[in-house]
């Protein structure tokens, strides 16, 4: 199953920037670039992403990195865990 990980343009500093370009290399990740996620309060704050919709912020763009992995991977986990109850 794909992933979602969408990020605003407004918040593409350079080390986002290459965490998205990062992303968009794995074939497994869907990477959408919007002009406004409609989240401007933790735009304004902090580094961020929507990963399967959910909000995911970190103080850097590496943090910010870190925290999406763990964010898919907690989200596949469910995924998996679901499908194994079906």
């Amino acid at each position: 199953m794909r992933q979602m990980v969408e990020f605003c343009i407004s918040r593409l500093t350079p080390d986002v920037e290459a965490i998205k370009e990062e992303l968009e290399d794995d074939p497994d990740v869907d990477v959408l670039e919007t002009s406004c996620l409609s989240h401007c309060e933790v735009c304004a704050q902090t580094p961020y992403a929507l990963v399967n919709g959910e909000v995911v912020t970190g103080k850097t763009g590496e943090e910010l990195g870190r925290n999406i992995r763990k964010a898919m991977k907690d989200y596949q986990k469910r995924m998996d865990d679901l499908f194994d109850l079906l």
